[in-house]
């Protein structure tokens, strides 16, 4: 007689009430994890409030591989919190090789703490990995001769770090590029070319604005409106030329600082010295009469001929002179490929 063996059903574990499945996790998976939220995090609060969980993930956090992943917008920083702590994690994500790491604090050494070589030293380490705000920003002291004289001006190197810097995609750049060529500014004066790069400009810049809203709104300006719906405050620049009432492009966290940095008490901002007056730039002057101004109204000063296409259709077209006497004296508006149509010429200061 066979006798059948009775299944044996399994016996249940229990696992012991202070088992952390936590710590069984490997390494490189947390690390893995951390990484993905150290690239997609939305402020610096999401990357720095794990650094304060447990004393695994804060030495996890600081890994090389998780602070070089960082993203822009876990370093947008506002100026009323910086402090020695915000500088040294700045310092370990750039020693890290985190290209963004390195452009924002090298902005903000170059410009907020005037050292001018240690920063300049950190965006030219973010520009050769082909870093497109890093490329315009170096172009931009280029073209100023910021942290040296007057004399000390590179217009044919500005061009080329705008040129690179366009290629990457970035819109200001490729603006800036326009209005160089079509000038003559440090490179032979192609008109017809610089209009080119000037509508394609306005184009990538409408098309990015498009992308960033699922539910873009257009508007096609009435024949008795004042002025265009776009021409506010709250509204995109140069988009006012499609008829769309979309608002404008978000300025680089960095850009903000600075500007947050020099209009609070401790940019320490010198008399002689001023701030771009394009709000989306934060730039200051790295001595005095740097910047070139309005040379109608010369209350205004730029950094760069595209800070000043662009507050030219935000702000200060508005501004500056009645239409009626800009068109007297200037006469019929040139319907330029870039939408700035009479857009008044800027002239350097005399030292």
């Amino acid at each position: 007689m066979l006798f059948r063996k009775k299944p044996r059903t399994p016996t249940r574990t229990s696992l012991p009430e202070n088992l952390d499945l936590f710590d069984g996790l490997p390494d490189d998976l947390v690390v893995f994890i951390l990484c993905k939220l150290s690239s997609s995090a939305s402020s610096p609060s999401d990357l720095i409030n794990i650094l304060f969980t447990c004393k695994r993930l804060n030495r996890l956090g600081l890994h090389p591989l998780v602070l070089s992943k960082a993203g822009p917008k876990a370093f947008a920083i506002k100026a009323k919190n910086w402090s020695e702590p915000v500088h040294r994690f700045l310092k370990l994500c750039a020693n890290a090789g985190n290209v963004e790491a390195s452009y924002t604090l090298g902005m903000i050494r170059f410009y907020c703490f005037q050292n001018r070589g240690s920063g300049a030293s950190l965006m030219a380490k973010a520009a050769m990995k082909s870093h497109a705000p890093a490329l315009y920003s170096l172009a931009v002291i280029q073209f100023n001769g910021s942290g040296g004289s007057k004399s000390d001006k590179n217009l044919q190197a500005g061009v080329a770090l705008c040129a690179r810097a366009a290629f990457l995609g970035h819109v200001d750049a490729l603006r800036e590029l326009g209005h160089c060529l079509q000038d003559g500014y440090g490179a032979r004066q192609n008109v017809a070319q610089g209009r080119r790069l000037l509508v394609q400009a306005n184009a990538r810049e409408l098309a990015s604005v498009v992308r960033s809203r699922s539910s873009p709104t257009w508007r096609r300006p009435h024949q008795n409106d004042s002025l265009p719906c776009s021409t506010g405050p709250c509204c995109g620049g140069l988009l006012s030329d499609f008829g769309c009432n979309v608002p404008a492009a978000e300025a680089h966290p960095v850009n903000r600082f600075l500007k947050e940095w020099f209009e609070s008490s401790r940019g320490g901002l010198g008399q002689e010295l001023r701030l771009c007056s394009h709000g989306g730039c934060g730039r200051v002057e790295t001595r005095s009469h740097e910047f070139r101004r309005c040379s109608v109204c010369g209350k205004v000063n730029y950094c760069s001929r595209g800070c000043q296409a662009l507050d030219w259709k935000l702000r200060h077209k508005l501004e500056c002179m009645p239409m009626e006497r800009w068109l007297d004296e200037v006469g019929a508006v040139d319907n330029g490929a870039d939408g700035v149509g009479g857009m008044v010429e800027v002239e350097d200061d005399i030292e």
